[in-house]
């Protein structure tokens, strides 16, 4: 029977937000998946921007591979924005990463969770 933990990102400390601080690729680490390749993280992810004008993100997931970028414009000073619903990535023995950049540096903040699921 599988096992689910919710952990926070491994880019957190202790669950606080994440500080997008580059504005290029490779991006801020927010979280780096498992190595084991019968586990499962599902992951919730959110963005907050705290400036006054609209700020384009991408979030790099897996690697930095562009067919495999999130973008997403986070509008201006206007609460949590929902990027990443529960999409999984499965363990590989050379961890998947999930990382940030976005237009302007560190006015955009990562909130999140991750649900590993084990077998």
């Amino acid at each position: 029977m599988a096992t689910f933990t919710k952990q926070i990102f491994s880019g957190s400390t202790d669950g606080l937000p994440i500080s997008v601080t580059q504005t290029a690729t490779a991006g801020t680490l927010i979280h780096t998946c498992s190595s084991t390749t019968t586990t499962i993280d599902e992951v919730w992810l959110y963005a907050t921007n705290t400036s006054a004008s609209d700020v384009v993100l991408t979030v790099e997931w897996g690697n930095a591979t562009t067919s495999n970028n999130i973008k997403y414009t986070v509008k201006a000073a206007n609460g949590l924005y929902l990027i990443a619903s529960g999409l999984v990535l499965k363990g590989n023995a050379s961890p998947y990463t999930i990382r940030a950049f976005a237009a302007t540096t560190a006015v955009i903040s990562i909130t999140g969770f991750v649900n590993r699921i084990s077998a």
